[in-house]
């Protein structure tokens, strides 16, 4: 795979710039500059060489409809990179020749907008998008998973590369598979079924997996424990690897719909469990402690609903982990969400900008949109 050091000349070439900028609510606004701010270095990088930066992204606002990308522009200029807008993609080449000097950026509209070719990826959309450069740069590894025209169907067309941030996130995401020890690997969320590759990749790789969310609900259900009426995946999962492996670490004690705190033995059948209890949080830390390597996804209580204080205070631990040499990395949407709420971002060692790929990622070594530079001219 070529990184942006592999390109000799960038003096006046059209480079286009695939970023993940999906970062709209549900009302329209910004949530979190985040991910912005990981496809600065990229950026900055192309247009002090020279460049003509084109960049293009999706977005998809929490209810499923399509944002436009119009409102970056004020936002992107806040942050201090001026950006020029070019709403119709087959206006776009006539538009960029006419008015691009070295050195500036122009946003394409939400590549959604422009029918199915993106999702489907359609090779005629896909060759449309590279004909409007001369290089193409992939810097969005939360959408690396996806079969998508901008993310496996550009690299067809143009020489492609990689950009800072997904060499980046490659880079220390591989270091899980050969990793410092004691290694702890904290997993939390939902969708079981999703995750269970990992964690059996992982029992090779781990000195501890706690598991925490709902997707300890189903481990705790298998072991014979009552969970009342929490959440479990409704699918038939073989998880007989998984509970007799003396690496594996579950909640000893849990808070329910009614902020009640229950050992295991105490959980009702009319308790739901939202989030683990003080008890199990001494465990993480001793764990956070002696650990030399921490991986961290998804959050360890129901966060959409107020049950934070758990993955707040993990976030904590974690961070004093990064303080004393510890390599720490964490992913995921509603993990990010805390440790945006803490501003700390920046003490780890890696912030992953992705949930969904991340967690691909680890459990295949590999993505779609990775193979696709790997595989470009």
């Amino acid at each position: 795979m070529k990184t942006l050091k592999d390109i000799q000349h960038l003096e006046g070439v059209k480079v286009l710039v695939r970023t993940d900028f999906n970062v709209f609510g549900r009302d329209g606004r910004v949530m979190d500059d985040f991910r912005l701010e990981a496809a600065f270095p990229t950026l900055d990088f192309l247009t002090e060489k020279g460049a003509k930066v084109i960049v293009i992204s999706h977005a998809e606002a929490n209810d499923g409809s399509n944002s436009s990308l119009e409102p970056l522009v004020v936002h992107l200029g806040k942050l201090g990179r001026k950006v020029k807008f070019v709403k119709n993609i087959q206006n776009a080449y006539e538009t960029i020749e006419k008015d691009f000097a070295n050195g500036e950026i122009f946003l394409i509209e939400n590549l959604r907008m422009f029918g199915d070719g993106e999702k489907k990826n359609d090779q005629d959309f896909a060759r449309e998008l590279a004909s409007l450069a001369d290089l193409y740069v992939n810097d969005a590894f939360p959408v690396c998973h996806r079969e998508h025209a901008s993310i496996v169907g550009i690299p067809k067309y143009l020489p492609s590369y990689a950009g800072i941030q997904l060499e980046r996130e490659i880079s220390h995401l591989s270091k899980a598979f050969t990793p410092s020890h004691p290694f702890l690997f904290i997993l939390a969320g939902a969708k079981f079924e999703t995750k269970l590759p990992i964690i059996e990749r992982f029992l090779d790789h781990a000195d501890t997996i706690f598991i925490g969310g709902a997707l300890a609900n189903d481990l705790l259900k298998a072991k014979g424990q009552e969970v009342g009426i929490s959440l479990v995946s409704g699918s038939d999962l073989d998880l007989s690897k998984i509970i007799h492996s003396f690496k594996l670490l579950l909640p000893v004690d849990t808070v329910n719909q009614n902020r009640e705190t229950k050992t295991l033995s105490e959980v009702s059948r009319g308790d739901k469990i939202l989030d683990v209890g003080p008890e199990t949080m001494k465990l993480l830390e001793e764990k956070v402690n002696k650990a030399k390597f921490i991986l961290w996804n998804g959050p360890l209580g129901l966060t959409d609903i107020g049950y934070v204080e758990s993955t707040l205070e993990l976030a904590k631990m974690v961070a004093g982990a990064t303080s004393r040499g510890v390599e720490t990395i964490v992913g995921g949407g509603d993990t990010l969400a805390a440790i945006s709420k803490l501003g700390l971002q920046k003490e780890f060692t890696l912030v992953s900008t992705g949930g969904g790929a991340m967690l691909d990622f680890l459990a295949k070594g590999t993505l779609p949109g990775i193979e696709a530079l790997e595989t470009s001219n």
